[in-house]
C-alpha cells in the first residue's frame, strides 16, 4: 500500500507549485496510493507499506512526526523541492526559514528521496554533508509534468495577440523578481515598443505590497499593463493561448515548473539563467537571459518580441522538444515503492 500525505495540500485553496505537485501526482497515481492526512491515518500502516510525501513539515506543525519518521513503522519516501529558504533567508516566509533546517535534516531518516531537479538534489546532499550525517538515503531526480492541467499538448502554436503580449505566471514577491521586469518593461514601452503585459500570481502577505504598489503605478501611465491576481486555471490557460511569449525572471527555484508549462503549451519562454533552469531550457524553446541583469533581460524581451525568425525558431523547438509528463513521474513513483 502506498500512503500518498495530503495534510496541508489537500485543502489548500492557493495554487501554489507544491500544490500543483500534490495535486498532479494525486491524480495520476489514482488508484495506486491512497490519500491520507496527519496523523489520522498513522494507526493504520503496516512495516511493508510506504508513505510518500511531496509536502513540507515540521514537529511544530504535525506533532509527533519525526518521532513517527525515525520510528519506522512503514518505509517511508519524500519529493524534495528546494533550498530556498536557507539560500534567501531575507525574502523568505519567516515560517519556513525556521522550519526549513529541521525538516531538510530530518529528511535523511526517510527511506528515499527524490529531489524535483539536479540541482536541488545536489543542495540536499551538501546541506547532509555540511551537517556530518553519514547515513543516508538514496536521492534521485524526480522529472515533474509539463501538463499542468491534464490537457493535450500543443503541435503548433495558436496565433498571438496584436499587439504580442507577454505572460509572467508566479506569485508577486522579490524572488520572483516581477520588479525587474516592470522595470524593463517600463523601458521598451518608453522606447515606443508596443506589447501587453500579463502577470498572474496571488501576492506573498510579507514581501509582496512593494511590487503591487509599483504594479498600481505604472498602470497609471501604461493601459497595456494587466495584473490577474485571482485567475482561475481556465483563464492562465486563455492568456497562454494569446501569449507570444513568456517571461520568468526568477532569481531561484527547485524546479521551474512555469518554464515547462509555457512549452507544453508551445509558447516559447525568456528565463533567467540559473542552473536549475538550464535543465529545462537547454532542451529548446527558451532564450535565457542573465540572472537579474536589466541590460540582457531588455536585449531578450525585444528580440522576442521583434525578431520573427528568432520566434519561429523558438516555437518550432517548444512544440517539437521532449518534454516530462505528469503521467511519467507518477510511473517513476510507482516503480520505485514497490
Amino acid at each position: 500500500m502506498i500512503y500518498f500525505d495530503v495534510t496541508k495540500t489537500g485543502s489548500a485553496t492557493h495554487r501554489s507549485g507544491l500544490t500543483r505537485v500534490s495535486a498532479r501526482l494525486a491524480a495520476e497515481l489514482g488508484t495506486a496510493a491512497t490519500a491520507v492526512r496527519w496523523p489520522a491515518w498513522d494507526r493504520a500502516v503496516r512495516p511493508e507499506d510506504w508513505l510518500l510525501t511531496a509536502e513540507l513539515f515540521s514537529d511544530d506543525e504535525r506533532p509527533g512526526w519525526s518521532e513517527f519518521i525515525r520510528a519506522r513503522r512503514c518505509r517511508t519516501a519524500a519529493i524534495f523541492h528546494d533550498a530556498i529558504p536557507l539560500k534567501f533567508p531575507q525574502i523568505t516566509w519567516p515560517q519556513s526559514v525556521a522550519r526549513h533546517p529541521g525538516y531538510m535534516k530530518l529528511l535523511a531518516s526517510v527511506d528515499r528521496v527524490w529531489a524535483v531537479s539536479a540541482a536541488s538534489r545536489d543542495e540536499l546532499i551538501g546541506f547532509w554533508r555540511w551537517q556530518g550525517l553519514a547515513k543516508l538515503p538514496p536521492v534521485e531526480v524526480l522529472a515533474l509534468g509539463s501538463d499542468f492541467d491534464g490537457s493535450a499538448r500543443a503541435v503548433e502554436k495558436a496565433g498571438s495577440a496584436t499587439p504580442p503580449s507577454l505572460l509572467c505566471v508566479g506569485i508577486l514577491e522579490p524572488r520572483k523578481n516581477q520588479r525587474l521586469l516592470l522595470e524593463v518593461c517600463e523601458e521598451l514601452w518608453l522606447e515606443g515598443l508596443g506589447f501587453e503585459l500579463h502577470l498572474v500570481g496571488r501576492v506573498n502577505p510579507h514581501f509582496g505590497e512593494p511590487i503591487v504598489a509599483q504594479i498600481k503605478g505604472l498602470r497609471k501611465k501604461f493601459s497595456n499593463l494587466h495584473y490577474h491576481e485571482a485567475a482561475s486555471d481556465e483563464d492562465v490557460v486563455r492568456l497562454y493561448g494569446s501569449a507570444r511569449a513568456t517571461v520568468f525572471p526568477t532569481l531561484a527555484e527547485g524546479c521551474g515548473l512555469p518554464v515547462l508549462e509555457s512549452l507544453w503549451r508551445g509558447v516559447p519562454c525568456v528565463c533567467s539563467d540559473l542552473p536549475v533552469l538550464q535543465e529545462n531550457y537547454q532542451g529548446g524553446g527558451c532564450l535565457p537571459a542573465k540572472t537579474d541583469d536589466r541590460l540582457a533581460w531588455k536585449d531578450a524581451l525585444r528580440r522576442v518580441l521583434t525578431d520573427d525568425m528568432l520566434y519561429s525558431r523558438l516555437v518550432t523547438e517548444a512544440t517539437t522538444r521532449p518534454l516530462p509528463t505528469w503521467a511519467g513521474a507518477a510511473q517513476t513513483l510507482r516503480e520505485g515503492l514497490k
